[in-house]
């Protein structure tokens, strides 16, 4: 592993050493500024005669690159485009992501990612991070030895198996930890030296993928049961040895797997998973918004949320302690809050999946709203029993907010509010113009993907995109700011709520509940902040003094501007 050695001059600039020269510099992601090396650098690292004779600026590489990517119509080939920039020149493909985030957001995240995990081996390029595969079982310390840098604060990880909405992608699955990353630098300001994504290349039981000569991955079926789990133990050991001041994301895993794994290893190294509490946290923020947007109290939201995998259990779990903190328990706690799969209303029995105990309704208040246990029920049956007055989808079935579903809630709601959340745009339970339509415009809609605004009664309804972007990063910042020994569900509240602060009375009026996609950077400091503070009140995270937290947040960000670069041999 290599140190990235930087440091800051007299005049306020950072500096950093570089052990390259030559073509290997200009091979160096990291370092490598192309045309942007000043005549000074070019003579100090040999690189005279190796570039065009002009030197740019950033501004204009910016220029001339963006123009380079969105001369591209299809949105895989923007990708394809900008992965190439990241592989070449890492801190221009920062600042491009950066200077243009509502526009690229959707390309190097979701829904176009999607796209680039189900192309993966086709449209592989050139590797970033780790594999760890079952033939690494003893060794596993040792490869993550070979990371390019010894410094990871930041690890996004994932086992392939639950790639947003498309299932099994195999090694294909790699792409949504570097996208992850992207945002973390992006938004958070996370230095990439710091980041490090990782599959657990654990096999896969998509046939189609077995059989394609160009799979990348570990060519066997996945691996399970006791075998699996000694290679994530191993692999959480190594991080833990090797990278202590590490913060773990885990993505992506199954659903029972994705509950195991964060309950048996949120204490013994700081890490969350974001499809169960990022998703959480982004849900009832908009829950929040919603409140604020129709005057409703928190207390009298009444939830039913579509999909009881790891996405749904963990929102219902956040609003449960949400609503337990306003002090709303025993019955009015369950018929606040409704948990639906397919078959129907979940229900406390003693056969229940572990990870959804606790959540379920009692058999005998479902048969007092007319829902009888053991028969399957129709989520238009649901709706007219509970009356809700949010209904969220994370159930990857499109379409499965039929219009027979959103007119029965709006008959009984005033201003219903409706989130698809499903991810990617292709999953989604239902669309804004549907949502809008069949609600006479009274809908408060949010959405997983991008969404152009809707016109309707002569009104421009603005689509907000309920995207755990405005989560993640900001936790992730924050608990690396709080030297978090572990990350909370009071954490996750804490951004939450910070999140629903930052949409303003503008935005609400317009008919959004999240900040609009430019403001990320900005309401990331501000989800930080909070998670700052509550690490601290919990007792899990260094205590700030109020007025620090800013600065100590603002301490670790970094900008993608060039360095100074100095030869390392130079004293």
């Amino acid at each position: 592993m290599e140190r990235y050695e930087s440091r800051t001059d007299a005049d306020g600039r950072a500096v950093v050493r570089v052990p390259y020269r030559g073509p290997a510099l200009l091979a160096h992601s990291m370092y490598n500024k192309s045309t942007a090396f000043t005549r000074e650098e070019r003579a100090a690292f040999g690189l005279d005669g190796l570039l065009p004779d002009a030197v740019s600026t950033m501004e204009q590489q910016a220029r001339r690159v963006y123009a380079n990517i969105v001369r591209k119509t299809d949105a895989l080939e923007r990708y394809i485009g900008l992965a190439a920039l990241h592989d070449r020149n890492e801190i221009l493909f920062f600042r491009v992501l950066a200077d243009h985030i509502e526009e690229f957001m959707p390309i190097v995240y979701t829904p176009t990612v999607g796209r680039a995990c189900q192309e993966y081996s086709r449209i592989f390029r050139r590797a970033h991070g780790l594999w760890i595969t079952p033939e690494h079982r003893g060794r596993v310390r040792e490869v993550l030895g070979d990371a390019p840098f010894d410094d990871v604060r930041l690890i996004v990880v994932t086992d392939n198996e639950s790639i947003l909405g498309l299932g099994d992608l195999g090694a294909g699955g790699m792409a949504i930890p570097v996208g992850k990353l992207a945002l973390y630098t992006a938004a958070a300001g996370i230095h990439p030296s710091q980041t490090l994504p990782i599959s657990l290349d654990v096999g896969t039981d998509n046939l189609s993928l077995l059989e394609d000569d160009l799979y990348l991955g570990w060519r066997h079926p996945r691996l399970r049961g006791e075998a699996y789990d000694a290679l994530v133990d191993e692999f959480v050991e190594g991080v833990r040895s090797l990278f202590p001041r590490a913060l773990l994301q885990w993505e992506d895993f199954r659903k029972g797997n994705a509950v195991a794994l964060m309950e048996r290893y949120r204490e013994r190294l700081p890490s969350f998973n974001d499809d169960i509490q990022g998703t959480a946290a982004m849900a009832v923020a908009g829950v929040l918004a919603a409140g604020r947007a129709s005057g409703t109290d928190p207390r009298d939201q009444r939830v039913v949320i579509l999909g009881a995998g790891a996405a749904g259990t963990g929102i219902a779990r956040l609003l449960q302690s949400a609503l337990r903190s306003a002090d709303v328990e025993g019955e009015a706690l369950f018929r606040a809050l409704a948990l639906v799969d397919v078959q129907g209303l979940i229900i406390e029995e003693p056969t229940v999946e572990h990870f959804r105990r606790g959540l379920g309704w009692p058999p005998e208040l479902a048969r007092q709203v007319g829902l009888v246990p053991g028969e399957r029920q129709d989520l238009a049956e649901i709706v007219r029993a509970l009356r809700p007055t949010v209904l969220i989808g994370v159930s990857g079935a499109a379409g499965a907010f039929r219009e027979e579903v959103v007119r029965a809630m709006a008959e009984a709601v005033e201003r219903p509010a409706i989130f698809p959340l499903s991810n990617p745009t292709s999953q989604a339970e239902a669309t804004p113009s549907d949502l809008l339509r069949w609600t006479d415009g009274r809908a408060l809609v949010a959405s997983g993907s991008p969404f152009d605004p809707v016109p309707i009664g002569g009104r421009t309804v603005r689509i907000g995109q309920g995207n755990n972007a405005f989560i993640f990063p900001g936790v992730g910042l924050g608990a690396l700011v709080a030297e978090a020994r572990m990350v909370t569900d009071g954490m996750f509240a804490a951004a939450a709520a910070a999140l629903a602060e930052q949409v303003s009375v503008a935005e609400l009026a317009a008919g959004s509940l999240f900040p609009p996609v430019p403001e990320l950077r900005r309401v990331t400091t501000l989800v930080a902040e909070a998670v700052v503070r509550s690490a601290a009140a919990e007792g899990v995270g260094r205590a700030y003094a109020h007025d620090e937290v800013p600065r100590a947040v603002e301490a670790m960000r970094w900008e993608p501007e060039y360095p100074l670069l100095e030869p390392a041999d130079v004293a």
